[in-house]
């Protein structure tokens, strides 16, 4: 197979295919120096204030494959500048990101200015901040800070800052805005980050992420013609927020990886952006489906025996359901993770019931298990050349969704949770409500005593409480 190469400084991505380099699947192999090489496509693990939630940093080492964390900056300045992470102390080639988390030298660390998914918040962005989301609130996080946050933290990947509405569409003039000033970032963040001043003698410690917004191509035409031009040399990757912004990639920064950033609903949907040519992508249901307790079950390609069957196969099942109750075979015949070698249906059932945090964190490890076989089993199938006719078999053998959430999941922080509104229904179901009860017990009982039908003065006339 051909292979292309693009090389930042400390950072390469070959990419093994003989197909178009754009809107094709194909597979690569992102090396960073003194870091673990990760074969694309694959997963990008979303992370909470820095950790996979519900799994400990040891499991995460023995029980996973996950190489790679995104991290997003506002889960860390709650405080006013400068926060607790910029002051930890570390030696000449440490990243304060990583010692502040407690990953290992050589995990990928990508850093982004929001979590992700990210919260829709009430104050608008500005020409040199964006707003975000903290733990005490909202706040601006100005351009110039998050600059300085790369140049400290040193993370392995930067990711641009981007002028984005969310939960929303833009209006015409609103979007002209969102390019002006992602435009304006990037800029900014390049000179400053990797200008001739800053570079001259020294390594590069952060490859840079330029962002792509979700807007049509003419809309961003200028933008993308710097990115392709003067920007080129100095970004090592492209950040895209929805799978059409793919097939804006023109053929000078076709050799670049492409990080997507996106919010897929199944399966299918993630082999339909493995299909356009998207290298690490996010998948927020993964963390969806383990919170409402919902174990994947599926396989890439489709086994024969799934294919023969005459109806389509669930994505998953509910282990909330009573039909797990005495059930004790693994969470997915055949699996080798953690969860279903330990334990059984049955046990999962029996956790969720008593809110224990080891069925979450069980069935994280399992729904990771899972995806990580899918992004194997589309390396496999690029590179074997069958992967249209695997992903029609995959799409024929298997329901479109997955299921429906019955149970409830852990609790949320209000970090979690959107802004509140005006009648908004509450975020979690009352949990102390047995006075409620009582009160309405009593104003039953008093409705059943007898009582007159009249007031005062009927009573005084008929001679109640009268002297004998």
């Amino acid at each position: 197979m051909e292979s292309r190469t693009s090389s930042s400084h400390e950072m390469s991505f070959t990419v093994l295919s003989s197909a178009a380099p754009v809107m094709a699947p194909r597979v690569g192999t992102l090396a960073l120096a003194g870091r673990q090489a990760l074969a694309t496509p694959n997963l990008v693990p979303l992370t909470s204030r820095g950790t996979v939630p519900h799994i400990s940093h040891d499991m995460v080492r023995k029980e996973t494959a996950i190489k790679n964390f995104y991290v997003g900056l506002e889960d860390f300045i709650e405080r006013k500048h400068p926060a607790p992470i910029y002051s930890v102390p570390v030696k000449a080639n440490e990243s304060p990101l990583k010692k502040f988390i407690c990953l290992k030298n050589d995990d990928i660390v990508l850093l982004g200015s929001r979590r992700f998914p990210a919260i829709a918040c009430p104050p608008n962005n500005t020409e040199t901040s964006i707003a975000i989301s903290t733990s005490v609130g909202f706040r601006q996080l100005e351009s110039s800070r998050y600059i300085e946050a790369i140049q400290t933290l040193k993370p392995d990947i930067a990711i641009g800052m981007a002028d984005l509405v969310i939960g929303r569409a833009p209006g015409l003039k609103r979007r002209g805005k969102m390019v002006d000033r992602t435009h304006a970032y990037t800029r900014d963040a390049l000179d400053k980050l990797f200008g001739p001043s800053v570079t001259e003698g020294k390594p590069r410690s952060t490859n840079y992420f330029a962002p792509i917004l979700p807007l049509d191509n003419a809309q961003q035409s200028i933008y993308l013609d710097d990115l392709a031009e003067e920007f080129r040399d100095r970004i090592s990757g492209l950040a895209l927020y929805e799978s059409a912004s793919l097939s804006f990639i023109s053929e000078s920064l076709s050799t670049l990886p492409r990080l997507l950033l996106s919010e897929p609903t199944s399966p299918h949907d993630v082999l339909r952006e493995i299909a356009l040519g998207a290298d690490l992508l996010t998948v927020p249901f993964l963390q969806t489906c383990s919170d409402a307790g919902i174990a994947l079950d599926f396989t890439f390609p489709a086994p024969p025996a799934t294919l023969a069957r005459s109806e389509a196969q669930p994505l998953g099942f509910d282990l909330w359901s009573s039909e797990n109750t005495k059930n004790t075979s693994p969470l997915a015949d055949g699996c080798e993770c953690y969860a279903c070698r330990k334990h059984h249906r049955s046990y999962f059932n029996h956790l969720l019931r008593a809110k224990e945090m080891a069925a979450w964190a069980l069935l994280q490890i399992h729904n990771h298990h899972v995806m990580d076989r899918l992004f194997a089993g589309a390396r496999t199938s690029i590179e074997r050349g069958t992967f249209e006719q695997d992903v029609q078999d995959f799409n024929r053998a298997y329901v479109s969704d997955l299921p429906d959430r019955t149970g409830e999941g852990p609790r949320l922080r209000g970090y979690q949770m959107p802004a509140a509104g005006p009648n908004q229904p509450r975020r979690m179901p009352k949990v102390y409500g047995r006075l409620d009860d009582l009160s309405q017990k009593f104003a039953e009982s008093e409705s059943s005593v007898a009582t007159p039908d009249t007031d005062a003065d009927g009573l005084e006339k008929h001679g109640f409480a009268g002297k004998v």
